[in-house]
């Protein structure tokens, strides 16, 4: 009976009883005509935790790109929390009967006010990413325990993420060139 030696063969892209298993092009373990198993592999219900390691190691990717969108949607809600904060000090200061530079405030508020709307549309377009994302990865992980092909439910659940991650880095590509269009640096 092969060991602990055509195990970590089949993993690492060896051979087991004349079969060649390619990590790459990855096979439901009962591909191998149950190889696996005679190799000493737990099996649980028909699913190999060579599958489920694969499972895991597919659905890793997508949570790297998860935590990428989440310190995004971070920066997004400081810079909203921000633009709050200047809005209401400046309200607080045109109500103030003897205020200068009312007018000057007023159109300050209004560029706040658009400011504010496209980060809050680029956090919703964020969080939309997400939410997709992670239907990705529970799509990924359990599409070892169903027997379906779920091959283009993961395609268009992914490339709807990035669609909506695309328009939330446009919206707040439009956000930083309202603030920046509104800057005054001193007197000039």
């Amino acid at each position: 009976m092969p060991g602990q030696r055509d195990r970590c063969l089949a993993v690492a892209g060896g051979a087991i009883d004349g079969q060649r298993v390619n990590p790459t092009a990855w096979q439901p373990a009962s591909h191998y005509n149950g190889a696996l198993e005679r190799a000493g592999s737990s099996a649980v219900d028909g699913i190999e935790v060579v599958d489920i390691a694969h499972a895991i190691q597919l659905a890793l990717a997508p949570v790297f790109l998860l935590s990428g969108i989440w310190v995004f949607l971070g920066v997004l809600a400081s810079r909203l929390a921000r633009i709050v904060d200047r809005a209401r000090n400046m309200e607080t200061e045109l109500r103030v009967p003897e205020a200068r530079d009312a007018d000057r405030i007023r159109s300050q508020l209004q560029a706040l006010s658009k400011r504010a709307r496209y980060i809050n549309t680029a956090i919703t377009l964020g969080t939309v990413a997400a939410l997709l994302v992670a239907m990705v990865i529970a799509l990924l992980f359990s599409s070892t325990f169903i027997p379906l092909n779920l091959a283009l439910p993961l395609a268009l659940l992914f490339v709807l993420a990035m669609c909506a991650l695309v328009a939330a880095f446009v919206s707040f590509l439009i956000e930083v060139r309202i603030a920046i269009a509104v800057l005054r640096i001193g007197d000039v």
